[in-house]
């Protein structure tokens, strides 16, 4: 009798429903898609990648995929805002009043240096110039989500240095722009048309010694 009252209760926890597996929330599944499409749109190009391709690679439906984005363009524009907001989120450009004005500006261009220069982004850009002419949007999305925040955050910061004394400018936005030319603009077109491989951290550090006495100091040689 009590093997039989044993077998029973073995067969109801057997029978007993398990309940509805744990559904993966849409931010983890819009990551998902995100690195799908990164790899996609590096590999076969923006044109040639198709919303079924991109799916298929995310491991979901495409009727999943569009509940999540209306478009192929929708998607790149929310996978490049995610990728620059990732990365903008670790640029700190505070102003220290307690360190001298060229160890702040050296620290200030490194965070926007390592930003400009990070793989993801230049190959982001390699995408964009490839695409660019069929799809200008892309163009327009990545200047005003990474290269334009990039310039303001940078801008705020040599702002912050004009109102303390410490430096002399009128347009700071200009010299902002200028400053993150200086330390990017070459690298980046290196790696994108001449397959020249990113420079090292140790490479990125001595490029920003080098633009911040530029900036600070000049290169006019002194009158004797």
């Amino acid at each position: 009798m009590a093997q039989a009252k044993s077998s029973a209760a073995s067969s109801s926890r057997e029978c007993r429903p398990r309940g509805r597996p744990q559904l993966r929330s849409d931010e983890e599944t819009k990551q998902i898609v995100f690195d799908a499409a990164r790899h996609a749109f590096a590999v076969d190009g923006y044109a040639a990648t198709s919303t079924e391709e991109l799916a298929r690679r995310a491991g979901i439906s495409t009727k999943t995929l569009y509940r999540l984005f209306p478009g192929k363009a929708a998607l790149f524009e929310a996978m490049c805002a995610d990728r620059l907001e990732r990365l903008l989120s670790d640029v700190h450009l505070q102003a220290n009043d307690e360190v001298d004005i060229e160890t702040g500006l050296r620290a200030a261009l490194l965070a926007c240096a390592d930003l400009a220069l990070d793989p993801e982004v230049v190959a982001l850009q390699r995408i964009i110039l490839q695409e660019s002419a069929e799809f200008p949007e892309l163009a327009a999305t990545f200047y005003k989500n990474g290269i334009m925040r990039t310039v303001a955050a940078l801008a705020g910061w040599l702002r912050a240095q004009v109102k303390r004394k410490r430096i002399a400018i009128d347009d700071v936005e200009e010299v902002a722009g200028i400053l993150i030319g200086m330390i990017a603009s070459a690298p980046q077109r290196a790696a994108i048309f001449g397959g020249v491989p990113l420079p090292s951290r140790k490479d990125i550090q001595r490029r920003v010694r080098v633009c911040a006495a530029l900036f600070l100091d000049g290169c006019r040689a002194k009158s004797p």
